[in-house]
Formats: structure tokens, C-alpha cells, sequence
């Protein structure tokens, strides 16, 4: 796997964890150790982003 095709998956993947942050706030229900854990993984995918990018 390139690393171009490397970050374009990451990058989907971020996307996907910010939909799923998204519709986990909107959620009454949700707890916030696990809005926690998503950001806290969104963040981290970021990261990996900027790294492979530079």
C-alpha cells in the first residue's frame, strides 16, 4: 500500500469518526467517556495524517 493510499483511508476513517461524534452529541443518551474515546481517536488519526503527509 502506498502512502498516498495510506492517508486517503485514514482519512476516511476520520470523516467516519466525525459523523459518528456528530450524531453521538445529538444523542441524549450517549455517554461522554465515549464521545471521549472518539475524539481522543479522531485526534490520534489526525495525527497519523500530518505524520505521513510531511
Amino acid at each position: 500500500m502506498s502512502v498516498l493510499t495510506h492517508v486517503h483511508e485514514l482519512k476516511k476513517k476520520h470523516e467516519a469518526l466525525s459523523s459518528k461524534i456528530e450524531e453521538a452529541l445529538r444523542s441524549p443518551s450517549t455517554d461522554d467517556l465515549y464521545i471521549s474515546d472518539l475524539k481522543k481517536q479522531k485526534l490520534r488519526l489526525k495525527e497519523q495524517i500530518q505524520r505521513l503527509s510531511s
